[in-house]
C-alpha cells in the first residue's frame, strides 16, 4: 500500500512549459461537448512516446523503486501509473474515518464555497507535491486543470484537486475509480498498473466542482492535443 496523500500548500507557478494556444489560466465555461467523441486509443497513442520533463522518476506505491517519468508535448504532460483510491476532501457516506483509515479532510484545491472537495462525487487526480524530481506549477498546471484519465479503453475527464506525496505518483478519486469502472474502496481498490493521466497545460476548469465543465472542457482539449501533435 502506498503512502496516502498529504494535503500541502500550493506552489506559486513559475515558467510555464510551451504549451498550446490556450491562454494561462483558461477559465472558460464551454457549451457541454459530446463525450465519448475522443477514442482512448488515440489519445494513447499519442501519448506513447515520452519526451521527459522531470527530472527523476516516481514510485507507484511507497517502498518501490522509480519508475514513472513525467512527460510532455504540446498542451500536455502525462504519465502512466497505478491508480490508488483517495476518499480525501468532504465526509460523504462512502468517504469517511470508517471507510477510509487514511481519510483526510481536506483537498489542497477547495471548491468554489471553501469547503474541500468530494471524492465521491467529483472526478479528481492527485498530483506529486513540488520537488527537485519535478514541479506541476512550472507546466502550466494548477488546481483545476483538466486531466483525461484512460483505462480499460475508457476516457474520464477529471481535474487536478489534490497534492500528495513528492516521490510517488497515480492516485485520483472514488468517483474516477468508480467511473472507470475500477474498483473505488479506499482499502481495497485501485488497479495495479495500466492507467494513463494526460493533464492538458494552462487549463482550469471554473467551478473546479463542475464535472460538465470538466467534460465539455477535457473534450475540446483532448481534440486539440491530437490536432497540434
Amino acid at each position: 500500500m502506498r503512502m496516502r496523500t498529504m494535503t500541502l500548500a500550493v506552489a506559486a507557478p513559475a515558467t510555464l512549459l510551451a504549451a498550446g494556444a490556450l491562454p494561462a489560466d483558461a477559465s472558460v465555461t464551454p457549451t457541454r461537448a459530446r463525450e465519448g467523441t475522443v477514442r482512448a486509443a488515440d489519445l494513447l497513442a499519442e501519448a506513447a512516446s515520452c519526451s521527459r520533463i522531470s527530472d527523476g522518476l516516481y514510485s507507484t506505491d511507497e517502498g518501490k523503486s522509480p519508475s514513472v517519468p513525467v512527460c510532455g508535448k504540446e498542451g500536455a504532460v502525462f504519465w502512466k501509473a497505478d491508480m490508488d483510491i483517495t476518499c480525501d476532501g468532504q465526509v460523504t457516506a462512502r468517504c469517511n474515518r470508517d471507510t477510509d483509515p487514511w481519510f483526510h479532510a481536506g483537498t489542497a484545491f477547495p471548491q468554489s464555497d471553501g469547503r474541500p472537495l468530494n471524492s465521491q462525487t467529483l472526478p479528481y487526480v492527485v498530483v506529486p507535491a513540488p520537488s527537485d524530481i519535478w514541479d506541476y506549477a512550472n507546466a502550466g498546471i494548477k488546481g483545476g486543470s483538466v486531466v483525461a484519465v484512460i483505462h480499460n479503453n475508457q476516457v474520464q475527464y477529471a481535474v487536478v484537486g489534490d497534492t500528495g506525496p513528492t516521490d510517488i505518483i497515480g492516485e485520483a478519486s472514488y468517483a474516477t475509480a468508480e467511473a472507470l469502472g475500477i474498483d473505488p474502496e479506499p482499502t481495497t481498490g485501485g488497479t495495479a498498473s495500466d492507467v494513463t493521466y494526460i493533464v492538458f497545460t494552462n487549463s482550469r476548469v471554473s467551478p473546479i466542482e463542475s464535472r460538465g465543465v470538466a467534460a465539455s472542457l477535457g473534450e475540446s482539449l483532448a481534440k486539440r492535443f491530437l490536432q497540434n501533435n
